[in-house]
């Protein structure tokens, strides 16, 4: 009897595995299906073409700090979609997404250009962890005025999708997005069926991680990723906690002076000043001179 080999299942957020599945000109078919689940979601109609701007390929290892393995696609309309995935948080994302839509907008046209052949620019953030103050696994931002509501202009448009905030056990029974943000957030494969019957286009993405996850070469590349990815949290994390301390220590300090002022604003001794606060001789002398 021959045993069946089950092969562990790489993680579809890892942003390689994603540009693999969804950026590769291959599986455009798969990427356009996924857009239109976005877009349809969003009350927008569904595409009928994609372009791959920065399509991947093998060359794309992801051995180097700045690889670049978001995915760019443009529309028949000109219109140009950017989608990154997160699988650790880099902090200031907000800022981040911003910064990355205006490049993208920027770059559409050369100095001295009409500004007319601007398009639309639509960023797609799905993020591994939580970042907005809300219940929504699924959130869309454009320009609008604060109490009217009316439109400045249709241009910006940005979509931040969190894992995080899906039902674990919520395996829905009709079609649309969340079919797709289940099997990335790591859904067990005996769903896997249910959601491909919602969605067809799944299967293929499904088909593309499995044969991905049986290549050694791929393996290898992935657990390089997965190991910089861990390491650049853990050094953004460590950054952080770093920050955070150095803002205590910097308000204690600041408290002690003000402390200090008051004091001898009110007259009190020079060393009963330096023993409360704690502060130095020469810190609590320069404070007096001022």
């Amino acid at each position: 009897m021959i045993g069946v080999i089950i092969v562990e299942l790489l993680d579809a957020r890892n942003d390689f595995i994603f540009k693999k599945i969804f950026g590769s000109e291959n599986n455009k078919d798969v990427l356009l299906a996924f857009l239109n689940s976005t877009f349809m979601e969003a009350g927008e109609p569904p595409l009928t073409e994609i372009i791959l701007m920065n399509p991947y390929t093998d060359k794309d290892a992801p051995v180097e700090k700045q690889s670049i393995l978001d995915i760019k696609a443009k529309t028949a309309e000109g219109k140009r979609i950017n989608i990154e995935m997160q699988l650790f948080n880099p902090y200031n994302m907000e800022k981040r997404t911003l910064f990355y839509w205006s490049e993208m907008y920027y770059h559409q046209i050369q100095k001295g250009d009409d500004y007319s052949q601007l398009k639309k620019c639509v960023t797609i953030n799905i993020l591994n962890y939580s970042c907005l103050p809300n219940d929504r696994h699924h959130n869309v931002f454009h320009l609008r005025e604060d109490h009217t509501g009316i439109s400045l202009n249709n241009d910006l448009e940005i979509h931040v999708m969190e894992l995080t905030k899906l039902e674990e056990q919520a395996v829905p029974l009709t079609g649309g997005l969340i079919n797709w943000l289940l099997f990335l957030k790591g859904v067990e494969q005996p769903n896997w069926e249910v959601l491909t019957m919602n969605e067809p286009m799944l299967k293929k993405a499904m088909d593309t991680l499995e044969f991905l996850s049986q290549d050694a070469a791929t393996r290898m590349e992935y657990d390089a990723r997965m190991k910089y990815l861990r390491d650049e949290a853990s050094r953004m994390n460590g950054a952080k906690a770093e920050g955070i301390a150095e803002g205590i220590a910097e308000g204690a300090i600041r408290e002690k002076r003000e402390t200090a002022r008051k004091l001898l604003a009110m007259g009190h001794d020079f060393d009963f000043i330096v023993k409360l606060t704690e502060l130095s001789e020469q810190e609590v002398q320069n404070l007096r001179k001022n």
